[in-house]
């Protein structure tokens, strides 16, 4: 894991909850043009996550590796996360007084977890570079069966 990312993901999940019970936020109806702000927001928070799970050095090294980015078991991983993280804001709301808890956030948070997930997904396996170091690691696996 990249401790880097884990704290930002950590700090990022923390500013989810610290912001719930802003003023700007508590005087906004239950849907409103700012409601469509959870997707990007989730977007991000997926992000970190899918980095934190991503090693420091070596990331397309070993495609194999279970910390690979590439790994669609840590697409997963981080979505869910992510879906949990917006479940329990949720959650939280219901006990903020000026907060009332919504299906329609968590509907606009799963499009952003998806958008990402998919957006990165797409971006890892259209990269070149990927796609040459994933050859390589093929080439040198052969070699050292050989």
């Amino acid at each position: 894991m990249n401790p880097i990312f884990s704290i930002l993901s950590i700090g990022y999940i923390a500013g989810i909850f610290l912001c719930a019970d802003s003023p700007m936020v508590s005087d906004m109806t239950t849907f409103n043009p700012y409601s469509l702000l959870h997707i990007p927001l989730y977007g991000i928070l997926t992000l970190l996550l899918i980095l934190s799970f991503s090693p420091r050095k070596n990331r397309f090294l070993n495609p194999t590796n279970a910390t690979n980015p590439s790994n669609s078991s840590n697409y997963f991983t981080a979505g869910i996360i992510a879906l949990v993280v917006a479940v329990a804001d949720e959650i939280h709301q219901a006990y903020l007084p000026t907060r009332n808890p919504s299906i329609i956030d968590v509907s606009l948070d799963i499009i952003g977890i998806i958008l990402c997930v998919a957006f990165i997904h797409q971006l890892e396996s259209k990269s070149r570079f990927s796609k040459i170091m994933m050859q390589v690691s093929r080439m040198t696996k052969k070699r050292d069966l050989l």
